[in-house]
């Protein structure tokens, strides 16, 4: 049965958000139009001296106002940052005095999940028990992106703890947080609330962390592009980790450029997290090399077990269909009915349930920490009644991950997976595998009974290879999003950029929600 019968109050934003036709009318700012904005537009506005990062900032701020809280009340955001119209004046100094930006994301309003360590804000993991919890530092990737210009604008919302990959609610921020292109539906977890906000134009890009599905499920439930890396290319330094073996924080972005613009900063090796050694050695100069518009010589394999499931949504298989021809078109070589031998024996026992382990680590290394071990967060009557029996279950965990048998059993099972799919890669001699980053269609508010068509944890994350969703087209009459994933190889970023960049270019399926639109 449905957790949820009554739907959101506010029906006639809900209409709105339901109706498929994109917004009229324009949201301009510094003489560039705000929606849909890239990073090279902003650049190139703040270069010309008619747009500022300030005036960038208050417009996205008053998007946050009229949206999150009020009208269609998307409750995507946790926290907006109080410093960042600071922040934003001390770049725009600079850019007056020099006459040159300050790195390759100056004045770029950031959307980041709260379980990236921030050390001007809180940092919650969705959850009122760690509602005062102030890490002394940023999370690599947040340094990395601060470095490079940016601005953290807002932290936002995300299923509590990271735990789901269905819904987008906890203790934090009370309440579902609702997919910008249907208020009746999820945009999908954990990452909802970064996905909510980038689809809505509350942020330039965001930060999302993936540890089965949380970046490319929210990307695909809401129009956009989602990078989960290679294990090792980036950092989990300072990311409030769900299992740190499987965790990877990475850009979410209305197009692949402005994601890869942000996996270029965030990408290498940090002594803080040792699985990151080869980072640098592996990663190229940039990857905007890869940004190419034709796919000649590159083969790519259609991941069959994947795509044509039983309960597999009819128009989202006939979206598969068409990129499948669409791929052809722009020059690859596309290898029907590409299997994995015993996927379904092989995917069984990988699971590892070591967040007691992994979360007790972590509040170690919070100095103000309002709880420190898992017994204390169930204790503390500060989680949402949803995720208590999450955290009851974890308590059971025993031992460490190199003691605990189950955990052990789990890592051989991923090595004979990466083994079968190498194998099957090799055999076809393809590239890249690609398939519906879900089978079906973002569920309604609530629903946790009809299929979901999840594909994101299947391979990804017990690999430990990398995958990148893209705008797949719309569905119901084109009112819901739906997105194409493509997977490779460790490494592979660069075959796998390339073919979502080009797919990109040639289909364009992306486009702004109707239910947040310009403001007058």
């Amino acid at each position: 049965m449905s957790r949820c019968a009554v739907l959101p109050p506010v029906v006639a934003a809900l209409m709105l958000a339901l109706a498929s036709p994109a917004p009229s009318g324009a949201q301009t700012v510094g003489g560039v139009e705000l929606m849909e904005l890239t990073i090279a537009e902003a650049h190139r506005a703040m270069l010309d001296g008619t747009l500022t990062a300030r005036a960038l900032v208050e417009a996205y701020l008053r998007r946050i106002d009229a949206y999150d809280k009020r009208g269609p009340s998307l409750n995507a955001i946790i926290l907006v940052n109080p410093r960042a119209l600071e922040r934003a004046d001390s770049l725009d100094a600079v850019l007056r005095r020099t006459g040159r930006l300050t790195g390759p994301l100056h004045g770029i309003p950031f959307i980041v999940k709260d379980n990236y360590d921030t050390h001007d804000m809180p940092t919650t993991g969705g959850s009122a028990s760690l509602a005062e919890s102030r890490p002394a530092d940023d999370a690599f990737q947040v340094r990395r992106i601060r470095e490079a210009g940016a601005i953290v604008l807002a932290k936002s919302n995300l299923a509590e703890f990271a735990f789901t990959a269905y819904e987008t609610i906890g203790s934090m921020l009370p309440g579902f947080t609702f997919n910008p292109y249907a208020l009746n539906r999820v945009p999908a977890g954990s990452s909802g609330g970064t996905a909510a906000a980038v689809a809505a134009n509350f942020g330039l890009v965001g930060l999302g962390t993936d540890t089965g599905n949380s970046i490319r499920g929210p990307s695909s439930h809401t129009a956009l592009v989602g990078i989960r890396s290679t294990m090792g290319l980036t950092s989990r330094d300072g990311i409030m980790p769900l299992y740190a073996h499987r965790d990877i924080g990475g850009p979410m972005a209305r197009t692949v450029e402005d994601a890869v613009r942000v996996f270029d900063v965030i990408a290498g090796s940090d002594p803080a997290d040792p699985v990151t050694a080869e980072a640098d050695t592996r990663r190229p100069p940039t990857y905007t090399t890869f940004l190419r518009p034709d796919l000649h010589g590159v083969r790519i394999g259609v991941a069959t077990q994947l795509a044509y499931t039983e309960t597999a949504d009819p128009e989202v298989l006939v979206r598969f269909v068409e990129a499948i021809e669409e791929l052809r078109a722009l020059g690859a070589e596309v290898v029907e009915e590409v299997r994995i031998e015993g996927l379904d024996t092989l995917r069984r026992g990988l699971s590892c349930p070591r967040f007691r382990y992994d979360i007790e680590r972590y509040l170690a290394t919070v100095p103000d920490a309002p709880v420190r071990t898992l017994k204390e967060i169930e204790e503390s009557g500060k989680v949402d009644r949803t995720v208590l029996p999450t955290v009851r279950r974890f308590l059971r965990f025993e031992g460490t991950p190199d003691t605990n048998e189950q955990c052990l059993k789990a890592k051989e099972g991923e090595a004979r997976l990466r083994a079968a799919v190498r194998a099957t890669l090799e055999a076809h001699g393809v590239d890249a595998l690609i398939y519906p980053t879900w089978n079906n269609p973002p569920r309604l508010v609530g629903d946790l009974s009809t299929p979901h068509g999840n594909n994101s944890p299947i391979l990804s994350p017990p690999t430990g290879f990398p995958a990148i969703t893209v705008p797949m087209g719309w569905v119901r009459e084109g009112s819901l999003p739906v997105g194409l994933q493509i997977y490779g190889d460790a490494w592979s970023e660069p075959v796998l950029i390339r073919i979502a960049y080009a797919y990109e270019q040639a289909t364009r399926h992306r486009r702004p929600p109707a239910g947040t639109p310009p403001l007058r």
